[in-house]
């Protein structure tokens, strides 16, 4: 029997609906510079699609497996939306000459350059590729932590994580920068060391060369570096996402007042951030912008929430549904 029940989406869904509205407008602006616009324009139309066909399901059975499988086709998009970054924002100049700039000018040499060199050593090299390697399986894990442990705090975690993604994107895709790993590369290790950082306009275009290894052992080291060779793009340095996400998953875990996991993977989040320059994927500054970035989308991220669910998830809030959960568990 079918139930004539509305479809609602998700505050997740809503801002997916958005960013894919935004993307398919640049896209179209930029269209006589991009490549593959048919399939660009046309995975939106479908993806839309399916969020609205997950929903319409979910509205005439509801059952929390679809509930689920809408949250996680939204967190499976994320692979996809980040690499799709560089095929927009190749149409714009690329400006990694401005960050090495910034760079020298406030440190007086290239922190990515050096960090590994003062550092040589295989255990660190393996403990930070570690650190970097876990940054998704950190997203995965905690999302079903929360998905099993407070259902309705979930969706905001969800919410909050996924929107912090998108913000990210829109970023790359109008600031188009690839990372030392990259430029480096493209401008040769004797202008960087001489502190020359010419502009390379759409070098990346044809190029996308990374630096050669520094190193040749360690299972961590060998699995980032698979990774990137199958999934990196010149995209996506400044700022860094991959702390200023982590950061926002810490910041969630310590107002849910959820210390000792916050305290389990505090080291793992300490070796994510330091290994983003290590391993050349970002300049310093690049870290300090995600991790000032962290807070900004945290205030801003509650408040897109409360517009599309009616709900603000302060500490007084949270302390509300977690006590409410610990009486219910204590009563059963």
């Amino acid at each position: 029997m079918i139930n004539n029940r509305s479809i609602r989406f998700f505050a997740a869904e809503k801002i997916t609906f958005i960013y894919i509205a935004v993307t398919f407008i640049t896209i179209l602006f930029l269209i006589p510079e991009i490549q593959n616009v048919t399939k660009l324009l046309g995975y939106r139309l479908i993806f839309v699609g399916l969020i609205v066909l997950f929903a319409y399901y979910n509205s005439q059975h509801n059952w929390w497996i679809i509930k689920f499988l809408r949250f996680a086709f939204l967190g499976a998009l994320i692979p996809y939306w980040y690499p799709e970054t560089f095929e927009i924002n190749r149409a714009l100049p690329n400006f990694d000459f401005l960050l090495a700039n910034w760079e020298q000018n406030i440190f007086g040499f290239q922190p990515a350059l050096l960090f590994c060199q003062a550092f040589p050593e295989d255990w660190i090299c393996e403990v930070l590729n570690l650190g970097y390697f876990a940054f998704y399986p950190l997203i995965i894990g905690s999302s079903i932590f929360f998905f099993f442990t407070s259902r309705k705090y979930f969706n905001y975690f969800f919410f909050t994580i996924l929107f912090a993604f998108l913000f990210y994107f829109l970023i790359f895709i109008l600031f188009p920068t690839a990372g030392p790993q990259y430029y480096y590369s493209a401008i040769g290790l004797e202008n960087v060391k001489a502190g020359l950082f010419p502009p390379i306009s759409h070098y990346f275009n044809n190029n996308q060369v990374l630096l050669p290894n520094t190193h040749d052992s360690g299972f961590f080291y060998r699995l980032v570096e698979t990774t990137q060779q199958l999934g990196e793009r010149p995209t996506a340095a400044f700022p860094s996402s991959h702390v200023g996400i982590s950061t926002l998953i810490m910041i969630l875990f310590a107002k849910n007042k959820h210390y000792f996991v916050f305290a389990l993977i505090l080291p793992l989040y300490c070796a994510l951030v330091a290994a983003t320059v290590y391993i050349q994927a970002h300049y310093l500054i690049d870290v300090y912008a995600g991790f000032v970035m962290a807070f900004v989308l945290y205030f801003l991220s509650n408040y897109v929430y409360q517009l599309f669910t009616k709900k603000y998830f302060g500490i007084s809030e949270l302390n509300a549904i977690f006590l409410k959960e610990v009486v219910q568990s204590r009563e059963v």
